[in-house]
């Protein structure tokens, strides 16, 4: 990761994007979590230059969500101490859905040409969400992400990846929430399935602008091995949490394709938001070339700061002018036809080397055989070796 002065502006390049009506300077997202759990940190950001805001999800009744500490877990390169990987066992925002609405109002208020999208979740019940739609959009905010992918927590009131990893309810929950949208909404995924072009095909069906994907994918960090016990321990104990940072990227990556894929293929007047392991723009890129509109980052935040948008800037728009791509539209999705089944490689490898083979001159055996364009190839397969 880059910290030093970015690169200015280059001439040719426009980093701003248009997805389901919505206009953003950049691809750059901040996605759900600790870096937009509050309206002061969404300034922040915003400030800084970001191209929208997705913000820690809320829900109706904060008083069930009880976080704990300490809830975070890093893997580290053991020669350089760098941070390639984050778990964290924390739930989704405890601030009273009243708190969130003024907040809303107050960003909207404050950066009224800026793109806020709420992050909202809730239990498998109509009336909860209807309410939870339409107290969110009365506030002004541009568009929703429904959060069907936090991996732990609050699974027994089907809420969360509980609620994702299950086609048939999800797309039942989307028509909820689309008979009464008035703005793009977002279904966002979670990893911890199968195929996760199910959950995505559902949301989609069901009338969703788009997908967020992924969330964080489940997992145990480690185990101490002076304590014994797993970590993060609260009070000696722990729980599966999210993982998340570069180390699950070429998941997300393998997962945002077949999505890119599917929408291309099926719906190619939705959208998709990628996130999972981004912290460059470089990484971004890669992302686009598979088919994503936009962009999320939310461990990359909490290790590198709001600044990186600027590194994120800087590196995208140097790789397009590298290419010529003058607009972020260019190159999306380039890469997607690249990717087949193992067998088409196998057949495509087989016909390479016939033609290879096809190609390479025939041995003279008889004067008949010499031909002028290839009589130093010729000439040559008669040396003796």
């Amino acid at each position: 990761m880059t910290t030093g002065t970015p690169l200015s502006h280059l001439p040719g390049t426009d980093l701003s994007i248009t997805v389901d009506g919505l206009k953003l300077p950049n691809p750059f997202i901040i996605g759900s979590g600790p870096p937009s759990t509050n309206a002061n940190v969404i300034a922040r950001a915003f400030d800084e230059g970001w191209g929208a805001v997705v913000s820690k999800t809320a829900c109706l009744d904060h008083a069930r969500i009880r976080n704990v500490s300490p809830r975070y877990a890093r893997m580290r390169a053991a020669s350089t101490g760098e941070i390639f990987g984050w778990e964290n066992i924390e739930l989704i925002s405890d601030r009273p859905f009243a708190a969130w609405i003024d907040d809303f109002r107050r960003i909207k208020d404050r950066y009224p040409d800026r793109v806020l999208i709420a992050s909202i979740m809730e239990e498998y019940s109509r009336d909860a969400w209807a309410e939870i739609v339409g107290r969110t959009q009365e506030t002004g905010v541009d568009a929703l992400e429904l959060n069907f992918s936090c991996p732990h927590g609050l699974p027994e009131q089907n809420m969360g990846s509980a609620m994702g990893q299950n086609p048939q309810l999800l797309e039942e929950v989307c028509g909820w929430v689309m008979k009464d949208a008035r703005v793009p909404v977002w279904a966002k995924l979670t990893p911890n399935v199968t195929d996760i072009c199910a959950a995505g095909r559902a949301a989609l069906r069901a009338g969703c602008s788009g997908l967020s994907s992924i969330n964080t994918i489940l997992s145990v960090m480690g185990i101490n091995l002076e304590t014994l016990r797993p970590e993060p321990a609260v009070e000696g104990y722990s729980t599966p949490g999210g993982y998340s940072g570069r180390a699950v990227r070429p998941i997300s990556l393998r997962m945002n394709m077949e999505l890119g894929k599917m929408i291309a293929t099926e719906f190619p007047d939705r959208s998709l938001s990628s996130l999972g392991g981004i912290e460059s723009g470089d990484d971004a890129a890669q992302f686009i070339l598979c088919g994503a509109n936009t962009t999320q980052i939310c461990t990359g935040v909490m290790i590198h700061g709001y600044r990186l948008i600027r590194d994120l800037k800087a590196q995208l728009e140097a790789f397009m002018f590298r290419h010529g791509f003058v607009s972020i539209d260019q190159f999306r999705a380039k890469s997607l036809a690249y990717f087949t089944t193992h067998a088409d490689l196998v057949n495509r490898q087989t016909d390479a080397r016939r033609a290879e083979i096809a190609s390479v001159p025939r041995a003279v055996k008889a004067d008949t055989d010499w031909h002028g364009d290839s009589f130093v190839a010729q000439s040559g397969s008669l040396l003796s070796r």
